[in-house]
């Protein structure tokens, strides 16, 4: 029976642990994003220098931004950046009178943020230093980072997220641990941050009766004497390092178990087969609710979120139950939410890729047919549709955005007929193909981009024939494409710049065709590819790209 009291204890103990890094989390992901922001970046640069119109623009902008932080999450109280000489923008009722009191660069949490050079300080819950209500009542736990010039990586500013202090101190408050047992949060040098008595924030716990050990040592659980008085104890770590403790005395949670026993012992010579009836009875009156719970919490620990606990008493026990069950209930909504969102979204991104490259495709299509038909080439031109329907047939069929390595190099021998029509030239197509990947399934136009752009730009200027070569062959299970062209090549400074297609992308400067094969490979392989591009002045160039863990069984 004490063990399974002390299991259920640490199952809270767990499940709070767990509710206070979703918290700090929500501060971790705030700080992230907001120092992220270039457009923050850039009006803190140049806060001295812009002209008015444009810090009032980009003071609007940094306040929306902040405000909408701070009302999207009900866990992020403030948020604000600043800068040491004494300006800043923040969410709420952020007042600069109170930021100009300071001197920022006085302050210890400034002072580590700099030595810290990017990573997070967290200080303890405290009240608002820059609250602008008459009295300040807000309590918050801040978590602080110095504000990063990315393109130079120098410090031009700090940005500071206040979490809720009053929902974090309800979290471990609403936690009944015996009748004076409390929890409290300590950081990794002992010192409390988070206390029901805010005269206890930032000092250390003592060692003196050994809590100071047993909070650094490993164990979950663990017993003390403070006063003469035994402890019992249970600790958990928190997402930022931090430790969530909480102690009750022991004879608290098992005083009663013992006089229990000591009854039973004392009745045994004359009551013994009714005093062990009665034992047996309620203990399992006792534990029953708290093995229910337990089991359910260790069934979810293990996945299972459609466990239901059917605890239904009016006791301690019984509240945790409900609150365990809302908790499971709210969880699996969210998650449903998330799931159907981010499906929602990843289909809407793959039709969005598909329907750009369609329309560069037949734009190049038809402009050749446009073209021989002003040339008065009319033959050439009903070659050219020909080979035209041939080519739609086999790329618009009803075998939907995922084909087959060999139809897709059925595609691109089509698509060279009407080049060679176009150009007057001959085009030579090598074709390295191992037997085993013929079969493999690949999206939709991932090569013929390629083979397109090698012709426009890299044959077509040379005004010769040219010839394209293709190898793809399975490596230790990845699929390696290799394209090679015999063009012009590419210079130096475009070369570094198509090898990182992100970068390319978010600047606008890489074309319909590439943009479409990176986009692509990330929808639909994730990070599970690489790609790159080697080139020389007139000596070609040579496209390189590798699926990983493409097994011969994909090609079935």
């Amino acid at each position: 029976m004490k063990k399974n009291v002390r299991d259920s204890t640490i199952q809270i103990a767990k499940s709070t642990a767990e509710s206070l890094s979703f918290i700090l989390n929500v501060g971790i992901d705030t700080s992230d994003f907001i120092s992220s922001d270039q457009t923050i970046q850039h009006a803190v640069l140049q806060l001295n220098s812009s002209t008015p119109f444009e810090q009032r623009e980009n003071s609007q902008y940094i306040n929306t931004l902040l405000n909408n932080m701070a009302y999207s999450n009900s866990f992020v109280k403030i948020v604000y950046v600043l800068t040491e000489e004494g300006s800043g923008w923040g969410s709420g009722t952020f007042a600069k009178t109170n930021l100009n009191k300071i001197r920022l660069s006085d302050q210890e949490w400034v002072k580590e943020a700099k030595r810290r050079d990017g990573a997070l300080v967290w200080q303890g819950i405290q009240y608002d230093l820059f609250h602008g209500g008459s009295v300040n009542t807000d309590l918050v736990l801040p978590v602080s980072r110095v504000l990063k010039d990315f393109d130079t990586m120098k410090n031009i500013g700090l940005v500071q997220v206040h979490l809720d202090g009053r929902s974090i101190l309800n979290t471990i408050e609403r936690l009944e641990l015996g009748e004076t047992g409390k929890f409290f949060i300590v950081n990794t040098e002992g010192r409390i941050m988070v206390d029901s008595n805010l005269d206890m924030i930032n000092k250390k716990v003592l060692n003196s009766e050994g809590l100071y050990r047993h909070i650094m040592g490993d164990h979950v659980e663990f017993e003390f004497s403070m006063k003469g008085v035994p402890y019992y104890g249970v600790k958990q770590k928190l997402s930022n390092g931090w430790i969530l403790v909480g102690t009750v005395p022991v004879h608290e949670i098992s005083g009663q178990l013992d006089r229990l026993q000591s009854w039973i012992l004392f009745s045994s010579g004359v009551f013994s087969l009714i005093a062990i009836a009665i034992g047996l009875f309620i203990a399992r009156e006792v534990t029953k609710p708290v093995k229910q719970l337990t089991g359910s919490m260790l069934r979810v620990q293990k996945g299972d979120l459609k466990e239901r606990t059917t605890v239904s008493s009016s006791d301690e026990i019984g509240f945790l139950s409900k609150q365990f069950n809302e908790m499971l209930h709210e969880i699996e909504n969210l998650m449903q939410q998330v799931e159907r969102e981010q499906s929602e979204k990843y289909h809407a991104e793959l039709r969005a890729v598909m329907h750009r490259v369609h329309p560069h495709f037949l734009f190049n299509t038809l402009t050749t047919l446009r073209w021989l038909i002003d040339s008065n080439q009319n033959e050439r031109a009903s070659l050219v549709l020909s080979a035209m329907n041939h080519l739609l047939e086999s790329n618009m069929g009803k075998s939907g955005s995922i084909i087959t390595v060999r139809e897709e190099l059925d595609i691109i021998e089509k698509y060279l007929v009407i080049l060679e029509l176009r150009y007057e030239r001959t085009f030579y197509l090598e074709l390295d193909i191992k037997p085993d990947t013929e079969a493999v399934h690949i999206p939709r136009m991932l090569l013929q981009p390629i083979v397109e752009n090698a012709i426009f730009h890299g044959i077509v200027p040379k005004n010769t024939d040219g010839r394209i070569s293709i190898r793809i062959q399975f490596i230790n299970g990845d699929l390696e494409i290799l394209i090679k062209d015999n063009g012009l090549g590419i210079r130096n400074d475009k070369l570094k710049e198509l090898n990182d297609p992100e970068t390319a992308c978010q600047k606008g400067t890489i074309g319909i065709g590439l943009r479409h094969i990176f986009d692509t490979l990330r929808l639909y392989y994730d990070q599970n590819w690489e790609w790159s591009i080697a080139s020389e002045p007139e000596q070609g160039t040579t496209v390189r790209i590798l699926l990983k863990n493409i097994t011969e069984r994909t090609s079935k």
